[in-house]
This record gives structure tokens, C-alpha cells and sequence, in this order.
């Protein structure tokens, strides 16, 4: 998107038109993470972090022994979760929570961002008052083989990497 149509579609929101053009409605759906980006660089504290964030935030998280990092991690709680299943139900699936809620004035920056197991996070809700213990029985529990991981890896990559750590033999 343009930084002219952006301005554009900005204008619109301030002046209240309520009769946007089949374009701009076309516009409005298909913004990429880039762009979100954009377009939350004039908010002060956008609701959800901003791509930079989530790559940050995914590296600092605990990486899962003999798997590639950059596809597999352990949540806060110890959970494993795959890259590529954000924000739906399943037990691998993760989202990137706010520890201190948005709502109740969290920021959406590095510090204040963890990668946790979905329902986790659902369950947590905008709650600062929950224990680790509480969190932990809310998780869904998930037992996942290698070979598991292996064929989630080839239907969502194609390919199947191992981590530096994964062990064997290496060849001198």
C-alpha cells in the first residue's frame, strides 16, 4: 500500500466518510505485516506488537534441544510450540501474550512480551493475578514425538532441519 493511499484512507477515518470506495475497502483487507507496521508507527502503544517485536520476542525464547530454532521453541511455561501455528487452538499453537494486559496498561514492546501456548494465553485473559502453577494446568498437554515434529516440519516447510545441539556424529 502507498504511503499516498495510506494517507488517504487516514483521512477518511478523521473526516468520518462512511462511503469508501470498493478500492479502499479492497485496501483495508489485504495489508501485509509491513504495512500494519506502517500504519501503527503514528499510535504510541498499538494493541498488538509490531512484527520486530515478535521476531524478538520469539528469539528469546527457550529453544528446544535438537530442533531448529527459528521453528520450534518451549513457551514461558515449558510448552512446545511451532512457529508457524499462531492464534488457533491446538497444542502446538502459540501467541505472543502480553505479561502485563494491555488493557490494564500494558505495552506492546519486547519487555513486556512472551511467547505462551494459545489456550494458555485464553485462559490467562487480562488476569495479573494468576500463578505460574495455574497457568501450567491450563495448558494442553502434548506429547510430540520427533518423528511428529519431523512431518509437521515437511508439510509446513518442505524440509525437515535439525538444530546444532541435535547431537550424532559430526564428520572432521
Amino acid at each position: 500500500m502507498s504511503a499516498k493511499r495510506i494517507e488517504q484512507s487516514r483521512r477518511r477515518a478523521r473526516t468520518g466518510s462512511s462511503s469508501p470506495t470498493r478500492a479502499s475497502v479492497l485496501e483495508r483487507e489485504f495489508v501485509t505485516e509491513e504495512e500494519t507496521t506502517i500504519l501503527n508507527v503514528s499510535s504510541t502503544n498499538p494493541r498488538s506488537f509490531p512484527y520486530s517485536v515478535k521476531q524478538q520476542c520469539w528469539e528469546k525464547t527457550e529453544k528446544v534441544k535438537g530442533r531448529d530454532s527459528n521453528r520450534w521453541r518451549r513457551d514461558a511455561l515449558g510448552n512446545i510450540v511451532f512457529r508457524k501455528l499462531v492464534g488457533c487452538p491446538g497444542c502446538l499453537c502459540h501467541d505472543y501474550d502480553h505479561i502485563l494486559p494491555y488493557s490494564k496498561g500494558g505495552k506492546s514492546t519486547l519487555d513486556n512480551c512472551q511467547v505462551l501456548q494459545a489456550k494458555v494465553n485464553r485462559s490467562k485473559g487480562n488476569r495479573t493475578e494468576i500463578s505460574r502453577a495455574e497457568l501450567i494446568e491450563k495448558s494442553s498437554y502434548c506429547r510430540v514425538s520427533g518423528r511428529d515434529m519431523d512431518l509437521l516440519e515437511l508439510s509446513a516447510y518442505g524440509d525437515v532441519r535439525r538444530g546444532q545441539d541435535s547431537g550424532g556424529c559430526r564428520i572432521q
